[in-house]
Parts: structure tokens; sequence; C-alpha cells
């Protein structure tokens, strides 16, 4: 498999001194895999490490991990087996079992990561594995970032050897080097989606179209080809990152469709949403923006909201349950329920900085104290004038959804400082200072 040889040279896949966990099922792919790699392990400097993830689906899952460390081990290859429980997985998550086994068998990987165990990953997936996906993400609605397929190195650690080499090649390589394998039962259950296409449907394209997996896939090269040169003229520098949220400016909607929808899809990436978004969720969050109704919000799989604000779009966490936060007027450092400090100083001078507000202490009232909003809360405005805290927040542009975490220092229903945003009339600072500063860190 010298092709093979050339695609990890050609895509920079391992690096000599890196330590290459495989993941083997058992079956002729990962077989030949980690037989390959570790034919290989000498002349690219590397260490071969077999991980074997048994997901407890089928009785003779626990066989078929002991034959893989077992046949690893006479390669010379060391082996490590790990059993996970995908169906309860499945059914505490309610999601489906291959949802549930993919989960679970990355979390083993991941783990393997942070013990510094393995530098990378190697997977098992070859030409005919990239053409269904390609297939498969098309049926499903993705827009072009699924039509690509596969990509050679994912996240820097995962990799793919075989990308470029046919399920026909492996076998020859299998039978050359009489590699004993097992049959995963599972694959002719043609329940599971990706079965059904295996089984059924690409046989009867091939029949009609012999050279179709390559078209297929020849195809995905060229759409990687488009994506790439779009995604090299797109200008995000103007969207906000914080923790788990980005905001797009609406101006940006204003771009050609091509721009806006890979801004979304990069937007998203850069707040943990790494799964593919299907086009008409794309669609959804360009309708949203175009919309006049200012803090409507739509909820979006992988658990993530979409809300327009004002002058912006915002993609976030799904939001949780409001937490409860109190504490007395002074001086000190206060931790929010979000990990951001509340900063209480007495200052004799007051110059402008962003996020600061200074107030005079003595003008509030003893009982006052630190909380997030309450129903009922009122604000009198600096300058005069009294409001409903709640409309005085819209009116300010404070986003809804931070409007309940926005600490106020209030007595009862009255409210004298929203952090980070205003004081009260009623604690102005006038004449000495006698003040005290309040900002919110991160």
């Amino acid at each position: 498999m010298q092709n093979v040889k050339n695609f990890i040279l050609q895509n920079n896949l391992i690096k000599p001194g890196e330590r290459i966990g495989v993941g083997v099922s058992g079956g002729s792919d990962s077989m030949a895999l980690v037989h390959f790699l570790h034919s290989i392990s000498e002349e690219f400097d590397i260490e071969v490490i077999a991980i074997c993830v048994d997901h407890g689906i089928r009785e003779e899952s626990r066989a078929e991990a002991d034959f893989v460390v077992d046949r690893c081990r006479e390669m010379g290859v060391r082996a490590y087996k790990f059993r996970i429980d995908a169906p309860r997985l499945a059914k505490e998550k309610n999601i489906s079992l291959e949802t549930a086994a993919r989960e679970g068998r990355y979390g083993v990987f991941n783990t393997l990561f942070k013990r510094d165990v393995v530098d990378k990953i190697a997977l098992a997936h070859h030409l005919n594995d990239q053409a269904e996906t390609i297939l498969m993400h098309i049926f499903r609605g993705s827009g072009v970032s699924g039509a690509r397929g596969m990509e050679p190195i994912r996240d820097k650690r995962f990799i793919r050897p075989l990308l470029s080499t046919s399920k026909k090649e492996i076998l020859s390589y299998v039978d050359y080097n009489n590699l004993d394998y097992v049959e995963d039962s599972s694959n002719a259950d043609n329940t599971f989606a990706r079965n059904y296409l295996r089984n059924v449907i690409m046989p009867q394209i091939e029949k009609k179209w012999p050279g179709a997996v390559g078209a297929i896939v020849n195809f995905g090269k060229a759409v990687k080809e488009d994506d790439d040169y779009i995604n090299s003229q797109i200008f995000d520098d103007a969207i906000i990152y914080e923790e788990k949220e980005a905001k797009i400016p609406l101006s940006y909607f204003i771009y050609p469709a091509p721009i806006i929808s890979r801004m979304i899809i990069n937007a998203l990436k850069n707040i943990g949403v790494e799964k593919d978004f299907e086009k008409k969720h794309v669609d959804m969050i360009k309708e949203l923006a175009s919309s006049h109704e200012n803090g409507k919000r739509m909820s979006l799989p992988f658990d993530v909201v979409a809300i327009k604000d004002y002058d912006y779009l915002t993609l976030a966490s799904r939001q949780k349950v409001v937490p409860q936060f109190k504490c007395e007027l002074r001086c000190g450092e206060f931790d929010l329920p979000d990990g951001r400090k509340l900063v209480v100083k007495r200052v004799k001078d007051m110059p402008q900085k962003e996020g600061v507000l200074y107030f005079d202490y003595r003008k509030v009232p003893k009982s006052a104290s630190w909380r997030f909003r309450q129903e009922g809360d009122v604000f009198t405005k600096f300058g005069g004038g009294s409001k409903k805290l709640k409309s005085f927040l819209i009116d300010k542009k404070v986003p809804q959804r931070k409007r309940d975490t926005l600490p106020v220092l209030a007595d009862e229903n009255e409210v004298f400082v929203i952090a980070g945003v205003e004081i009260s009339e009623k604690v102005k600072v006038e004449g000495v200072p006698t003040a005290y500063s309040v900002e919110i860190k991160a």
C-alpha cells in the first residue's frame, strides 16, 4: 500500500517520535491499518498502540475485544481494551445507539489524550467510507461543509491514513498478509442508516455506474477546493466571542449568502459546536437576523439558541436556570455563579474607565445588598425619573439573556446600582468624593 505512505506524507499526518493510537474494532479495515502502521513504524519513527473499545451492544463483543488484543500483541503492538455501555448511554441521553456508541468511543479517545498515552488517533475510514459519508450528508440536508466529506486530519489529532484507499485494496492487503479479522454482525443490520446505504443503495449505484465511488469522492474534493476559497474571503473580525457565545453584527448579513452561511458555521465552531449544522438551520438563523422583532429567539440542534439582540445576532448555549446570588455591601471581590467576579473598592479618584461605576456608599441604605434582579424592581435614572428596572434595561439595550445575571445593589425593590450599566441618581457622588467603585471582571 505505497499509496497510503504517500497519502500520509502529502497530508503531514504523522511526525517522527509520535505515539499513534489506532482505533481497532477487529474488522478487516482496522486490522489492516494497525498492521500497516506497525510495518512502517521504524521507517517513520513512531510507536503504534492499538485501542479497542467494546461498546457493549452485542454478546460477542467481549470476545472480539479479546481477539483484537491477542492479535495485536502477536504483531508486537501494545494494545488496550475498554468497555462502555452504549445502550445505557443512549437511553439516558435519549439519543440513537449509533450516536451513543460514537460519543462513548470518542470519550475514551479524549481520555487517552488527556492522560498523555497517545499523541494522535488513527481511524480506518477508507475511500468507500468517504463516498458514503458525502452521500449521507447530502441526504440529511447538509450544505457545502458536509459535501466536502471527511478530512485527512481533524482537530490536529485524529488522522485517516486510508482515506484514499479503496475497500478492494484493503481486502487484498489483508489476504496477502494473512491477517485474521472478525465480521461485526451488526454490519448486516440495515435498520442503521449507514448500513442501508452501504448494503442496499451503494451496490445498486455501482452496478449502474461502476466508477461511482471515485466520482463521488472527486466531487467532494472539488467542493472542498471551492469551499476553502470562499472561506478565505471571509473577514469576521467584528464578531465578538465570549464564553460559549458569538455575537455577529447584523450589518454582516448584507454579504452574499455563501459568505453569511460560512460565517455562521465558523461562529458555531468557535463556541464549541463541532458537528455540521444542516442547511435549513443556517437558513433559519439568516431569517431570524432579517426579522424586525428584537429579542426573538429560536432553539437549534446541539443545545444552541439564536437570539436577535439589537445590533447583533447572538449564538449561545441554551439558557440555563438563573442561579442565585447575594452578598452584603462592602469592599472586596465576590464570586458570581458564572465564574466572573464583582469587584468593589473604596476610591478617592474617579478616572473614566470602561465598565467601572462610582457611587456614594453613604447614600445607600445599610440594609441594601448585592443580588440579581427581581420582579418589581424599580430604578431612578441618573439625572432623574423613575422606571421599572426591566424597562430601563431594555432602553439601555442590555440583551435579554444577560438581564437576569446582572448584579444590582438594592434595598427591597429599589435598585441603586446596576453593575456594569448605570448608577441611580440617588447615589451619585457629589462634593468631596466618598465613593466606592464597582466593576465586573471575567
